[in-house]
């Protein structure tokens, strides 16, 4: 099983955010890329059609958050994660749940057979 470590998405990347268009499209590119970087470490194969992932958010604080909105932010990433590894992300198949708060906040990806 092989496991990634994500920075915790921007504010800006999130449904509720009403960020001018310029400054959103900057940030995702910006998530995208950083994403990608991050799945560029492990280069896993996948025989499967389907690509089982666990998303743990571990966010920076004990504020409540809607998971629907935590999954939008993340959009970006999830492009940037399919990018570095040549597949589709309509391949993936998330199950997703809430973490113990951590400093800066992050998004651990464990990626199954």
């Amino acid at each position: 099983m092989a496991k990634i470590t994500l920075p915790w998405p921007p504010k800006i990347l999130s449904p509720n955010a009403r960020p001018h268009y310029l400054a959103k499209a900057r940030a995702v590119k910006e998530y995208r890329g950083a994403c990608r970087l991050f799945a560029m470490q492990i280069r896993p194969t996948f025989k499967a059609k389907e690509i089982n992932m666990t998303i743990t958010f571990r966010p920076p604080n004990n504020r409540r958050r809607d998971r629907d909105n935590l999954i939008a932010a993340m959009k970006s990433g999830m492009d940037g994660i399919a990018e570095a590894w040549g597949v589709d992300d309509s391949r993936f198949v998330p199950t997703y749940r809430m973490g113990e708060p951590v400093a800066r906040g992050e998004v651990i990806i464990e990626i199954g057979e």
